[in-house]
């Protein structure tokens, strides 16, 4: 029996065929959750829309992490769709793009951190707040994406780095505040993969070679290779795993210069 039936997941983040988040769906589609997805507004709808059909989502509704009123409102619909939530998909992250190239502090100013952190990590914990209710007696399982660049310093990654570091601790604080309710939280690490998001990092392509070179496996990552590890991390199967941060990289991450 597919290890993950009669589960409800709600994914947020897919914008598009290559994305991080539509491999999730795909892998908890295929071990028999029912499918919710997010997107952004009503102009990436469109784009959304025939994944969803792909993953057979029951529900597509705008969602934008920056603002409260439209999280209450997202999940506001998902309680008056299913009532009760069991996995929670965070696959969300944005810095302006003049802050992902060239020198750390010059590229930086407090716009920029402000709106890395408020959109990649503190939108994890807005939408624990607002699913929380909807996860009692389920034992529900909160994920989100974090990079290598929140443990070290990758070139032109800059702030993005430091807000996945912020939400690495998230993670933790999480996992420690929602455990006493059956609820886990963990991320993935995942190793670089060509998406639209990673498009915005200047040099992202020596990135993506220096990985293929470098890891242990000698090769990048898969959207699947990421989804099959996110499917397993929200199944009963990982009951007894919280507050961790998996890699996913191909051992780039344990490999030395």
């Amino acid at each position: 029996m597919p290890f993950l039936e009669g589960k409800r997941a709600l994914i947020m983040g897919v914008a598009g065929n290559r994305s991080i988040a539509f491999g999730i769906a795909r892998a908890m589609h295929r071990e028999g959750a029912k499918i919710a997805l997010t997107c952004q507004n009503e102009r990436l709808r469109q784009r959304v829309e025939p994944l969803g059909a792909e993953v057979q989502a029951s529900l597509l509704v705008e969602c934008d992490v920056g603002c409260d009123a439209s999280i209450d409102g997202a999940f506001e619909s998902l309680n008056n769709h299913w009532g009760e939530t069991d996995i929670v998909v965070h696959a969300v992250a944005f810095a302006p793009r003049e802050s992902l190239q060239g020198d750390y502090l010059e590229s930086l100013d407090r716009k920029a951190h402000a709106i890395a952190h408020d959109i990649s990590a503190y939108s994890f914990a807005a939408v624990a707040k607002a699913v929380r209710p909807m996860m009692q007696e389920r034992k529900g399982s909160l994920l989100t994406l974090s990079y290598l660049g929140a443990e070290r310093a990758i070139p032109n990654y800059n702030v993005m780095g430091a807000a996945k570091a912020s939400l690495e601790a998230n993670v933790r604080y999480m996992a420690a505040a929602l455990g006493p309710e059956g609820i886990r939280v963990n991320a993935i690490s995942a190793g670089p993969i060509r998406t639209l998001a990673a498009s915005g990092i200047t040099g992202f392509r020596s990135m993506l070679d220096t990985a293929a070179a470098t890891a242990a496996l000698r090769r990048n990552i898969t959207i699947d290779e990421v989804g099959n590890v996110a499917a397993f991390l929200c199944s009963d199967l990982a009951s007894g795993i919280t507050g961790e941060i998996v890699h996913v990289d191909a051992g780039f991450g344990i490999m030395g210069a």
